[in-house]
């Protein structure tokens, strides 16, 4: 028999109800209905504030932000980095990861913080080591206002052995290229990048190498680059002559803007053919190449195939002879390169400019009577854009590859005088110890617009170069205005076709003035490059 106790006072004994009673009056029905409704309308009042509660929250919270935007937009607003976490790397040493990303510990604002964060998320990403990378930017603790905490989030790569394999032409010279490589990323968990790669030229050239980067060793605060490689070129038609050269170079210093390198080689010339001229036979057989390389690199254009403004500068400089050995070649070498380039507001249209000048000579005992290495004098010539070649003269529209500039006689031999087809054949390039280019070019879309989305546009160029000797007292004849009057030049247009798998101009070229022993022909020319 269940006992209720209702509005019970102090002193009075319970009230007993029999089951079988029925109540007298209809009172606690009455009372027990209505806390059932004064329970519902609480439940419905509580789920009501509850609802505007969220609203309000979320309309605060989008208020907080609107705020905050605004006041990034408007203002500098200070922050301090308490911390910075780095999470998902297994292999990877977190030193590695902490020492590309520690600009962001002095960020003091919100804005510089993103900014370096961006800049982060970008170093990371050129380790190569990495799938993805996610930063995160949270609240600091709360007892420590106007703080945050960075979350460096990295997925390491899945498959650490990559590689690729390609074939190029080279139509200047008539020649084709198979080029192969093999990446091996992050052994040892130090960003360290392995590679090997291997090209062969049917014709020409043929290159073995292998090589090691490390892009922070033991606190050096650039990255350090190792390889060894194994080059033999065949410059029989235009030279007279082969090259083979197996060598070690070290990069000791790259930044943006900054790369020192020191290359040590072994070098051997031979003349298979019998037939190099007195200039080529002088210099065949052994040397040692001993030198190091500095270049000073500035680039802000927009795009490095097809730039519309900006301006680019390189300089090279270039010191061999640091052996003291008899067969180590001695010589200084610089080079400069400029470009500019600015839009002219119609069909996505751009006016290029580019000079570029070296120049090489021998120091030593005796430098005046000494000729400068072949191997490492300028040659001009060869269809490689002039727009995306940066760093020195050497390219010259409508010319063969070693098609123009000083030249020697080479030897007659008579068993071979019936296989000569080229009317120049009887000559070998010598290169030059002066070197200087220029060109200009006129980009722009093409009408359709199934060309405009896929990039292929037009331009015309005009290009003018020439190559002077200035060893073995050649500077005392050396003449401005000869220099001037014997410039070679061309122009033209022509059609690029831009694919991931390469670049293609098609181009027309007419020359405007060649000399008698230059390689120069007016018509169609077909080049193919690596589209980066």
């Amino acid at each position: 028999m269940p006992v209720s106790v209702e509005g019970q006072r102090k002193g009075e004994p319970p009230i007993v109800e029999e089951e079988e009673e029925e109540p007298s009056n209809g009172d606690e029905d009455e009372d027990e209905g209505d806390e059932i409704e004064e329970e519902e309308e609480e439940e419905e009042e509580e789920e009501e504030e509850e609802a505007v509660t969220s609203e309000s929250r979320a309309r605060l919270e989008r208020q907080k932000m609107e705020n905050l935007f605004h006041r990034i937009s408007t203002e500098r607003v200070p922050l301090r980095v308490h911390d910075v976490l780095i999470k998902g790397n297994t292999k990877t040493k977190d030193w590695l990861i902490e020492a590309e990303v520690e600009a962001l510990k002095k960020a003091t604002t919100v804005q510089e913080l993103l900014q370096v964060a961006t800049i982060a998320n970008a170093r990371l990403h050129r380790l190569e080591i990495f799938d993805s990378v996610n930063i995160t930017i949270d609240s600091g603790p709360p007892e420590l206002p106007g703080t945050a905490n960075v979350i460096v989030e990295v997925v390491e790569t899945k498959n650490p052995l990559t590689g690729d394999i390609g074939i190029f032409s080279k139509p200047e010279a008539r020649s084709w290229s198979l080029e192969g490589s093999l990446k091996l990323k992050n052994l040892f968990g130090f960003g360290d990048l392995w590679d090997g790669s291997l090209a062969y030229g049917w014709d020409q050239t043929s290159e073995v190498s292998a090589g090691v980067s490390f892009p922070r060793f033991k606190g050096w605060q650039t990255p350090m680059l190792a390889r060894v490689s194994l080059l033999s070129q065949d410059w029989l038609k235009f030279s007279s002559y082969k090259e083979r050269a197996v060598g070690l170079s070290l990069g000791l210093i790259s930044s943006k803007n900054h790369e020192l390198a020191y290359n040590l080689s072994w070098r051997t010339l031979t003349d298979p053919s019998q037939m190099a001229s007195r200039s080529i036979r002088r210099q065949l057989g052994h040397g040692l190449l001993s030198s190091l390389k500095y270049t000073f690199k500035i680039d802000n254009r927009n795009s490095p195939l097809r730039p519309t403004r900006g301006y680019a500068f390189v300089s090279t400089s270039q010191i061999g002879g640091l052996v003291p050995d008899f067969r180590s070649l001695r010589f200084l070498r610089q080079e400069f390169d400029f470009r500019y380039a600015f839009p002219l507001g119609f069909y996505h249209a751009a006016l290029n400019f580019g000079v570029s000048c070296g120049v090489i000579f021998p120091w030593g005992s005796g430098f005046l009577n000494t000729p400068s290495s072949i191997p490492d004098r300028f040659f001009l010539g060869g269809n490689s854009s002039p727009v995306c070649t940066l760093g020195g003269p050497t390219t010259l529209l409508g010319f063969k590859s070693r098609g123009l500039g000083p030249t020697g006689l080479r030897r007659q031999v008579r068993e071979n005088s019936n296989d000569e087809s080229s009317d120049n054949s009887g000559r070998d390039f010598l290169g030059g110890d002066l070197a200087l280019t220029a060109f200009a070019d006129l980009s722009f879309d093409l009408p359709l617009r199934v060309f405009q989305e896929a990039g292929i546009h037009g331009h015309c160029f005009a290009c003018a170069g020439n190559l002077a000797k200035l060893t073995e007292n050649a500077y005392r004849d050396f003449s401005f205005q000869n220099f001037r009057e014997s410039v070679r030049s061309s122009a033209g247009f022509g059609i690029i076709v831009p694919t991931k798998l390469f670049r293609m101009e098609v181009n027309y070229c007419y020359i405007l003035k060649q000399l008698e022993h230059d390689h120069g022909k007016t018509g169609v020319q077909f080049s193919f490059s690596s589209p980066l």
